[in-house]
């Protein structure tokens, strides 16, 4: 069994200062951190990578030339039997599953952000889509959230999106003094 954290667009420091409480004791619990992207700073890379036991991540479209050198656009991992392919863009939501199956035919799980907006849904194909959402940046979403789940036997379990409480909101330096 292992124990996962699914995190994108985190966006420190532009929406935040840090990531919030409960996802840092998300990341201190898990097996495996995968991150889909838009992470803005490479502190934040550089602290994930610190207390996670492990983490895949790649790049988003708001990532500068010290994140794309550091994370690949796409990234590939298997756990527990589970193949898991991650990448920050998919497209419009009308016709991404048809997309994703034909574009990641030999994966099981496609963990992917942008959009801000939580997912999970199952191609026809059988492929699991997963938008954990932003922990930081929930835009049009009631909450800000993240996921957690457990992969074991070849499959992928207990997946758990995650709200983050509200109160815990630090306003970024982009914020002070507004």
């Amino acid at each position: 069994m292992t124990s996962l954290v699914l995190l994108a667009d985190t966006h420190v420091p532009a929406r935040a200062r840090d990531l919030p409480p409960e996802a840092w004791a998300a990341v201190d619990a898990a097996d495996l951190v995968i991150h889909a992207g838009d992470w803005v700073d490479v502190a934040t890379l550089d602290a994930l990578e610190a207390r996670a036991r492990r983490l895949v991540g790649v790049h988003g479209n708001n990532d500068g030339a010290a994140l794309r050198g550091r994370l690949p656009e796409v990234a590939r991992v298997e756990v527990a039997g589970v193949r898991i392919a991650v990448v920050h863009e998919t497209g419009a939501a009308s016709g991404r599953e048809a997309r994703m199956a034909a574009a990641f035919p030999d994966v099981d799980v496609l963990v992917f952000g942008h959009s801000h907006i939580p997912w999970d849904t199952t191609a026809p194909s059988g492929l699991r889509l997963l938008n954990p959402g932003s922990p930081t940046d929930r835009r049009r979403q009631p909450v800000a959230t993240f996921m957690t789940a457990t992969a074991r036997g070849r499959r992928l379990e207990e997946v758990r999106l995650v709200p983050v409480d509200p109160s815990w909101r630090e306003p970024s330096r982009h914020d002070e003094g507004h």
